[in-house]
């Protein structure tokens, strides 16, 4: 049964949060919000849309990152019977007109992790921009493939069982080198993945929690753990890129 669900990690996103929200129960998708230590202002903001339907709100005491935000998401929608989440970020950044699409399409392919293909605008930072294609190389490197087309866009949908057996087993990275982490450790365990294009620009609220040093120093840490566990899987890696 396909049962989807869409998780929101919220850190002082108050102004945008809301719009997402809206958008979210507009296409009948229960929203998991996880607050994840915000300030009062959104904190109230917040309690106000826990008390609509199909809205379940989880309040972090001490802040965990992105990554450990989505991860108390993805634990909270199993343990509410869900069977797959939409992962969406509080800021407004993602084009919300494509969950429907995502959703039909994770519900034709139920064992694929459906992954967003961004397209920007011109808001985009350039810095960002550019630092992305040298995560792309890093990626493809530390997978031995060209499957993942975008590992940091944060707009996919996750089937929860072979997600949780990761999460559950990995030591993930748990802040903005969540997104990669998880793809490419997925991508080890031979995980369907399906690509679909989508709008991004940033952010609606004019609010964004990435760090340029510490976060990309993260990321580069990141990149060079995953790259000597891929030499220590490599021969199963290329043993299953050869049997597909």
């Amino acid at each position: 049964m396909h049962n989807p669900c869409a998780i929101v990690p919220v850190y002082n996103h108050e102004t945008a949060v809301t719009t997402v929200v809206n958008a979210l129960l507009a296409c009948d998708l229960p929203c998991i919000l996880v607050d994840d230590a915000s300030g009062k202002t959104c904190a109230a903001v917040l309690d106000q849309l826990a008390l609509r339907d199909k809205v379940h709100l989880i309040r972090l005491a001490a802040n965990q990152g992105k990554g450990g935000a989505v991860m108390t998401g993805l634990r909270e929608a199993s343990r509410l019977g869900f069977s797959h989440a939409l992962q969406v970020d509080a800021d407004g950044q993602h084009d919300l007109q494509d969950v429907q699409t995502f959703i039909e399409q994770s519900s034709a392919h139920p064992d694929a992790v459906i992954c967003g293909y961004p397209q920007y605008d011109a808001s985009v930072p350039k810095g960002r921009l550019y630092a992305r294609y040298l995560t792309h190389v890093m990626v493809w490197i530390n997978t031995l493939s060209l499957q993942i087309r975008d590992s940091m866009c944060g707009f996919r949908v996750y089937p929860l069982p072979p997600v949780l057996a990761l999460i559950d087993t990995a030591k993930i990275g748990r802040r903005m080198d969540f997104d990669s982490d998880i793809l490419v450790r997925l991508a080890w365990r031979n995980q369907p993945m399906q690509w679909l294009p989508t709008k991004v620009h940033y952010p609606l609220d004019g609010v964004s929690h990435f760090r340029m040093f510490h976060d990309n120093v993260l990321i580069s840490s990141m990149h060079t753990r995953l790259f000597f566990g891929m030499l220590l899987r490599s021969p199963r890696i290329l043993w299953q890129r050869w049997r597909t």
